[in-house]
């Protein structure tokens, strides 16, 4: 079997990744709703895979993955790989997690990343509304994850919130504010902890994302500050979304500062930028994105190793869509007992559920999901209900 073309659509919001075969086959692979422009990034690599069997995945790897880098320019790759493990399954006749090492647990874990309502403010008693509108969902979530600090409105919103310098509203995604936290701000943002806390009690548990772009003292005080409250992680607190670094020793005196779980890692590119970061124990949680880190043969090599390191694993994918959706299904039904659940994406527009195929109903189920059990990552688009959706210069994409 050989690849005879890579085409890349946006749909909706989501570049999607398509490999065509001269067997017939052909596998997919979606980016982030949150980047868009990723397209020619993805057409760039055209020319190294016109040629290749996809079935050896890893062999085709080799030739691309150096070329990527950290979130944003490490999508482009992963859902390429996405698409050749879907080929592969396809070709072999079996779900790609049976190619993976073949699965260890039945269903799936999964936390609210994506079932969300516009909160109506920032204020204490907003963030307690919010995560009982989320507590009463129909997939009845383990675990909620709530945003903070500077991973949220409330560095615009909360008069004086930090000390350094502040983008009103900067309207791009991945724009960071980063200074010290005034006492006014600290303040409010334990305040919210404890409003949400008494709505969940031990029902639910919570977790917050915080940043990037805490300092470490503050980092410190806070997660100290928060031990009562027995959070599941504090997330991206000195580095994180968009931020092409680790900075492993900052993180290591923030973990062994506190008992709160401190979680970093859905921009990290490669097992080779989670070796510091796992290998001292820097972090107690890890979540690598399988649409940023380089696919889910590289999530599961770091789950791997995470788990020689006592170091849990959650997985990011809030944006990922519902074939990312499949991709984390599928490699998450394979990884050790670190495993704790992954960040779950729904359909970023209600009209995808009408365009992917293998999906059941009702998706979540007291926080699990069953395996998808068709060949490669389970799921599929629709080609005729997909077309209104396609641009112009798409026309030829599923041809």
């Amino acid at each position: 079997m050989k690849i005879t073309d890579l085409r890349c659509a946006v749909i909706g919001r989501h570049p999607i990744v398509r490999i065509v075969t001269d067997e017939g086959l052909y596998g997919l692979g979606e980016v982030e709703f949150t980047k868009t422009y990723l397209k020619p990034w993805v057409l760039h690599f055209r020319e190294a895979l016109i040629g290749e069997d996809p079935t050896d995945v890893e062999r085709v790897m080799l030739k691309i993955r150096q070329r990527g880098s950290f979130k944003p320019y490490g999508a482009a790759v992963s859902a390429i790989e996405h698409a050749l493990w879907d080929i592969a399954g396809k070709a072999a006749g079996v779900p790609a997690y049976k190619l993976l090492g073949g699965k260890v647990r039945d269903k799936v874990r999964v936390y609210n990343g994506s079932i969300r309502q516009k909160r109506t403010g920032d204020r204490p008693e907003d963030y307690a509304a919010d995560v009982k509108w989320m507590m009463e969902q129909p997939q009845n979530f383990f675990m909620i994850k709530q945003g903070i600090s500077f991973h949220s409105n409330m560095k615009d919103t909360i008069e004086g919130f930090h000390y350094g310098v502040t983008q009103k509203k900067a309207g791009y995604h991945g724009a960071m504010d980063q200074g010290v936290i005034s006492e006014r701000g600290f303040n409010h943002m334990l305040d919210c902890v404890i409003a949400m806390k008494e709505v969940l009690g031990d029902k639910v548990s919570l977790a917050l994302d915080c940043g990037p772009g805490w300092m470490l003292p503050d980092a410190i005080k806070f997660a100290h500050a928060v031990e009562k409250y027995n959070l599941m992680w504090l997330e991206d607190m000195l580095t994180g979304d968009y931020v092409p670094w680790v900075n492993p020793q900052a993180y290591r005196e923030l973990t062994t500062s506190t008992s709160t779980p401190i979680h970093t890692g859905e921009q990290i590119y490669l097992r080779h930028n989670f070796k510091e970061l796992i290998e001292t124990q820097a972090v107690r949680v890890i979540g690598p994105d399988p649409a940023d880190i380089g696919g889910i043969a590289e999530l599961k090599w770091v789950a791997e190793h995470a788990y020689m390191h006592s170091i849990l694993m959650a997985p990011h994918g809030t944006a990922n869509g519902l074939l990312g959706l499949g991709a984390l299904i599928n490699v998450c039904a394979t990884l050790p007992a670190n495993y704790v659940a992954f960040e779950y994406p729904s359909a970023s527009d209600p009209w995808w559920n009408d365009i992917v195929i293998g999906l059941p109903k009702q998706v979540v189920k007291d926080s699990m999901i069953d395996l998808l059990e068709a060949p490669g990552l389970g799921l599929d688009i629709d080609a005729e209900a997909a077309g209104k959706y396609l641009r112009e210069e798409d026309a030829g994409f599923f041809d």
